[in-house]
Parts: structure tokens; sequence; C-alpha cells
């Protein structure tokens, strides 16, 4: 799997978000340095791990907000793994086509 955004409707801990929730959450890829399996996946509160050839891994999935998000840089950083990249690609509720991930949704004029 290359590097871009999935979505998903359950956030990191693997709770079916409700609306309001769905609207808030956003969808999240970290990319670091070094080989994880999958057996991370929970201590990860539930985001998919996704290694790669390259020796790299791809962490992805909805996270509530920004302070689970810097829960998660937190464990990347306790593991001594190198931080690559952080992409934030959309809401969980975005689903719009013609609007690359990352790129802001609001189309109005």
């Amino acid at each position: 799997m290359g590097w871009g955004c999935v979505s998903g409707g359950e956030d990191v801990q693997g709770s079916i978000l409700d609306e309001t929730e769905k609207t808030m959450a956003l969808n999240y890829q970290i990319k670091v340095k070094g080989a994880l399996d999958e057996d991370w996946s929970e201590w990860f509160d539930g985001l998919t791990i996704t290694p790669a050839a390259d020796g790299t891994t791809i962490l992805n999935g909805a996270v509530r907000d920004q302070t689970a998000l810097h829960g998660l840089i937190a464990k990347v950083r306790d593991l001594g793994l190198p931080l690559i990249a952080i992409e934030q690609c959309s809401t969980v509720m975005d689903t719009n086509p013609a609007v690359p991930p990352g790129r802001p949704t609001d189309l109005s004029p």
C-alpha cells in the first residue's frame, strides 16, 4: 500500500462514531521509519498498520481530536521510531470524490 489516505467510520478506539463525531473526526496517516506489524494496532489505539517494503510503516485511521493525535505521536516517540510524515486526509464524513484527500471540502463560492 502506498502513501495516501483511506477513510473509515470508526475512531482509533474502534468505536463507531455518531454523526456529530463524524463531522469532527479526521483521518490521519502517520508514516514512520521502521517496521511494525499489525500486532501493534491495539497499542496504537486501533489504527491500521501497514508495513512497506522500504522499511517504513504507515499507521492509518480516524482520530477523534488533536489530543488523541498528540497521544499517537508520543507513542511513536516512545518506541524511538523516526517520524517521517503526518498527513491529515479528511473528515470521516467526507465522501466527495471531486476533492482530493487532504484538501478543504468547503466548495462554497
